[in-house]
Order: C-alpha cells, then structure tokens, then sequence
C-alpha cells in the first residue's frame, strides 16, 4: 500500500490526481493521528502524504489534498487579512483543489475559475490572453502557474490588465534564493532535460530573488510578505509548513 500511494503522488501529473483525488482520500484513514493539522480542512493525522518527484515525505494533506503553500495562504488569508469578509471580484487561475470549495461558498465573493486545463475550471483560457474585461477584479490568485508559461511577462501583463485599480494578485512560484537571476532556456524543450534543469518535467524556468523586479517591471508594487516567520517553530510543524515560504503580494497602483 505504501509504495502505491508514494507511486501515485510522484509520478501522476497534480492535475490528474485532482480529478481522482476522491479516490486518493480512501487512503485517509491510515493516516489519521494527532501530530499534524490541515488549518484548511480541520483534518488531524499522524504524518502527511509524501508529494513531488523526489517523493519528499509528509507535504501532502491525506484529507483535501493542501501541500505547504496551500496551508500557508490559507493560514494568511484567514488571520491576517479581511478579504474573505468583503464583497470582491476574485478570479482564480489555476485553481487549488483545497481551496475550490471554500471559495466558493463564500457569499461575499463573485468568484470565477480558470484555466487550460483543470476539469475544476469555470472557463477554459490561455493566461498569456484571458478573456476578462479591463479592471474587471479585486483579486487574483494565481499560484505556481508562471514558471510553466514561456511568456511570464506576457501572463504578468494580463493579470495586471484585468485587475482593478488598487487590486491584489497572489502570485507564488518556486523559487530559487541561491540564484540572483531568473534561469530559463526556451530551447530546453525535452521533458528529461527540463526536469534536469528547471526541477520539473513542465517547468521552463527557475525563478531566482529577481522575481519580485519581473513583477514590477510590468507596473506591480510588490509585497514581499514574510508571514511565515511570525508562526512558532511548533505551529509550522504542526501545520507541515516551509519555513521558507514567503508570499508574493503584487499590487495594482
């Protein structure tokens, strides 16, 4: 049983394990215990899923799926901020599993799906050209989506374009704090290769501290939001958090 479920998280593309993720969650009750808690489903176990392609042990939430990043925003959204309380436009690419549901019942938010690919999604588009309206959002989130596009600055562009005056986007990518300069090669096309270079089979780039400068290049203020390093060393192990975690807050002047 265990190597089928490690098989299942690190091999089978996430977008897939989403459409099959009921099916995974019979695997739940193995994993109950009381020394993790999914801040996002209440869920309490023993150890987390192991997730990513070098199977890394205890990321993923047996329950509804969350990996670090996902509890994190979750953790932010929920105690540092008023956004789920206010009546606002939220578009969201690419949109999380864990966070589906909960969004949507919220009564104060029009909140609208996208993406190429997810059977979740609402409307079926390409980021690089979304078929929104000028100023059309308060919020988007879009969340390790940029460094599988080969134009970034083209996707950054439209979020920008179709987010309000004053409006927030949530953009996190992977990122690189060892390298200064975003590394990319758009003739590194070959899965193999990509995953060799970029750490993924659909990566075409591993975004480096510059990240925030590619943000603002497009006419973003960029909040740098270190949250995680208000949590106790016990809580970020309680939740199954990376330490390292920041999250990218790209403003709209």
């Amino acid at each position: 049983m265990k190597k089928l479920i490690k098989y299942i998280v690190t091999h089978i593309p996430r977008k897939y394990l989403i459409r099959f993720g009921k099916l995974l969650i019979l695997v739940t009750p193995f994993y109950y215990g009381n020394k993790h808690e999914c801040p996002i489903c209440g869920g309490k176990f023993r150890k987390m899923l192991p997730y990513g392609n070098k199977g890394i042990k205890n990321r993923l939430c047996p329950k509804c799926l969350s990996l670090e990043r996902h509890r994190l925003l979750w953790l932010y959204l929920t105690t540092q901020t008023k956004w789920l309380d206010q009546p606002l436009n939220v578009l969201h690419i690419a949109p999380e599993q864990p966070f589906i549901k909960r969004f949507r019942k919220n009564k104060n938010w029009t909140y609208i799906t996208a993406d190429l690919e997810s059977p979740l999604a609402d409307v079926k588009m390409d980021i690089r050209q979304m078929p929104f309206n000028n100023e059309q959002f308060d919020i988007v989130i879009c969340n390790h989506v940029l460094e599988h596009i080969d134009d970034d600055k083209k996707a950054m562009s439209e979020i920008f374009r179709v987010l309000k005056t004053k409006g927030k986007a949530i953009l996190q990518v992977p990122i690189n704090y060892e390298l200064s300069n975003t590394y990319e090669n758009p003739n590194i096309t070959n899965p193999k290769e990509r995953t060799i270079h970029f750490g993924q089979y659909d990566h075409v780039r591993v975004y480096g501290t510059d990240y925030p400068q590619r943000l603002s290049s497009i006419g973003f203020n960029v909040d740098i939001n270190k949250f995680v390093q208000q949590l106790s060393d016990i809580e970020i192990e309680k939740y199954r958090l990376d330490p390292n975690e920041l999250i990218y807050i790209a403003y709209k002047p």
